[in-house]
């Protein structure tokens, strides 16, 4: 064969490749993408909202020193249960003793001065008594000198009687004190509850927390019979949430149970939490709410702290018209132009004039093999389907699923069915 000829061949060869290939691309495209079909149907929802946070109780006492001294005894261990009254733990009361009797003695020293002042003010007011009788019967007997100094003396003597009397009372209010200091070295129990924390030893010495409750903490008495989940909600969910919603929790403990509860107080005030950096030199906060919520029948076993997880039913729809959460999409809409030119209007597409994007959720309709956009209106979202509010009907045909063939597809694309298992799309945004 001439050197002609295989070329004439090869150059043929190719041509008949491309041929083929472009043949079985447009195969391809006449047979149509490959979706998941699914009916609009009706079902019910139920809208919620998840969060996790800690197991509290509903009324709880964490127990710290008023005065500082060694821990001498321990009444109690941790986990016991107590009364109110009861004897807990006992600081050394020696100081606090030699306090009392210092301030007694204070106090009796302080009364005799006191009595002292008043028998000198009684003198005093004796003589200025006379003095006046003498100048009131005779004038020469007793000089104006005479009777302005023996007002002098009774004055500085009532005076004096005042000043020992107002240090009585200071030093009585010293006894007091100390008393009460006294007292406050033998710690009782301030309410009935379980002792769930014990921070401290015999021999420690307690130290009054200033500025830290957790430095003087001695022990937390907590009231088990009303437990409380207190979670943090998002910014965005947590207008959903209402007093007395219906919540389902399960506890990490627990991890066979699913304890029911309702929602008994939503915080006013957010917990604002330091995020991640989104640009150079600026923070972002994630804003909370606290959410406290009541267990009907908790655990006789339960303990503060431990983990859980709340799932808060915010809204139910019964039979509702719904499609599948994956089906959802958005597309952008393109700014139209009407030209008429002396004829009938000329709708255009203008690509040219900048414009805001805005997007609009629908779904894709299947009609006859092909995939039509059309909007939808959707209302509440349920763990795999939203709520239809409008532009759908009943046992009409939708793309539902893949998630990256709905993503990809367009306006009037040839579609059919694919084999491959369900997706709901659970957990996805409307792509």
């Amino acid at each position: 064969m001439s050197k002609r000829n295989k070329v004439l061949v090869g150059v043929g060869g190719a041509v008949l490749l491309v041929g083929i290939i472009l043949v079985s691309a447009s195969a391809k495209r006449e047979r149509g993408a490959e979706v998941r079909f699914a009916k609009v149907g009706r079902r019910d929802l139920v809208a919620a909202v998840t969060s996790s946070g800690k197991i509290q109780p509903k009324k709880k006492v964490d127990i710290s020193p008023d005065i500082q001294g060694r821990i001498t005894q321990i009444a109690v261990h941790e986990g016991d249960y107590v009364t109110k009254g009861q004897f807990l733990l006992q600081i050394d009361p020696t100081i606090y003793q030699s306090e009392v009797q210092r301030a007694q003695a204070a106090l009796a020293t302080a009364e005799a001065l006191a009595l002292q002042a008043r028998a000198n003010r009684d003198q005093a007011q004796r003589a200025l008594g006379r003095t006046k009788e003498l100048h009131a019967q005779n004038p020469n007997l007793v000089s104006q000198e005479q009777l302005e100094q023996a007002q002098t003396a009774f004055d500085i003597a009532e005076a004096n009687l005042n000043s020992a009397t107002h240090q009585v009372d200071q030093s009585r209010a010293a006894v007091e004190s100390s008393r009460q200091n006294l007292a406050k070295s033998h710690i009782v129990a301030p309410m009935s509850g379980r002792v769930t924390r014990l921070a401290v030893e015999e021999g420690e010495v307690a130290v009054p927390g200033t500025f830290s409750k957790e430095v003087g903490l001695l022990m937390t008495i907590a009231d088990l019979s009303v437990i409380q989940v207190k979670v943090n909600v998002d910014e965005t969910d947590v207008v959903r949430v209402h007093l007395a919603d219906s919540v389902e929790v399960t506890i990490d403990a627990f991890p066979d149970t699913t304890f029911t509860g309702r929602v008994t107080k939503i915080s006013n005030s957010a917990i604002l939490t330091a995020g991640a950096s989104t640009a150079p030199g600026t923070n972002t906060q994630a804003v909370d709410y606290e959410v406290e919520i009541t267990l009907t029948n908790p655990p006789g076993d339960v303990r503060p702290d431990l983990s859980a997880t709340a799932r808060i039913i915010t809204d139910t729809r019964k039979q509702a018209l719904s499609i599948p959460i994956i089906a959802l999409t958005v597309r952008e809409n393109t700014p139209v132009s009407t030209e008429t030119r002396g004829g009938p209007p000329i709708v255009r597409r203008d690509t040219s004039a900048p414009s805001k994007k805005k997007e609009t959720e629908g779904v894709f309709v299947v009609q006859n093999g092909k995939a039509t956009f059309r909007p939808v209106k959707v209302g509440i979202a349920g763990d795999e389907y939203f709520e239809v509010l409008d532009g759908l009907r009943q046992d009409e045909t939708i793309v539902a699923g893949p998630y990256q063939a709905i993503r990809d597809l367009h306006d009037g694309a040839a579609v059919k069915a694919s084999r491959q298992p369900a997706d709901t799309g659970r957990g996805k945004k409307p792509s």
